[in-house]
């Protein structure tokens, strides 16, 4: 598969910059108030260790309550029954992006969804999540990405489903170089007859 393109493989990252500065702020709030009690603290070196546990544990429940938060406020993907057939809708993320989760021989994998790839591409992470052994890849493909050339090889997934649709031993590739996470290229929204984005949401339909 000589000079397969795989499109714009761009940076994805679970939080935006908004998520990020937040996170930090907190992370520095919670440091400033730790010295200021630490510094007003007159009492025994046993009662300051045990209210510095007190706060740090307060605070770190604060986070994991914000991070608990953030992942419930991410929108997911939705599948709408249409006769036999049927469809999925997937909101934007807050990158940019549209992710849809497939489940790949039991196993689900998120991919970001690009039309400037021509196949459905697996990182290998991903690949040794679902059970392809890397040893046994021969990565005779070539493919040209934003960070140069790649080698790539051809696989067949046994069982691919996303909500009630499923599909069997789809065509895949998978990228031998480093690349933020797994693409859903053109192979496979081609099988869909209605591929449409309007106000935010990607709607692929049967």
């Amino acid at each position: 598969m000589s000079g397969t393109p795989l499109g714009n493989i761009s940076p994805c990252m679970d939080l935006s910059g908004d998520d990020t500065a937040t996170l930090l702020y907190m992370g520095l709030l919670g440091f400033v108030l730790v010295l200021a009690f630490a510094a007003a603290w007159r009492g025994s070196a046993a009662k300051l260790v045990y209210n510095l546990a007190i706060w740090v544990a307060a605070f770190g429940g604060l986070v994991v309550a914000y991070n608990w938060y953030q992942e419930q406020a991410v929108p997911r993907q939705a599948v709408i029954a249409e006769g036999d057939g049927g469809s999925i809708e997937v909101p934007v993320r807050r990158d940019g992006h549209y992710h849809l989760t497939l489940e790949i021989d039991g196993v689900p994998v998120e991919f970001v969804v690009d039309t400037g790839a021509s196949n459905l591409v697996l990182t290998m992470q991903d690949a040794e999540r679902i059970g392809i052994d890397p040893t046994e890849l021969r990565f005779f493909g070539r493919a040209m990405t934003a960070n140069g050339e790649v080698r790539t090889a051809d696989v067949r997934l046994d069982e691919v489903r996303l909500g009630g649709l499923v599909d069997r031993n789809v065509p895949a590739v998978v990228n031998g170089g480093e690349m933020p996470g797994s693409l859903m290229g053109m192979s496979y929204l081609g099988s869909f007859g209605r591929i449409e984005i309007a106000d935010g949401v990607l709607r692929l339909t049967r």
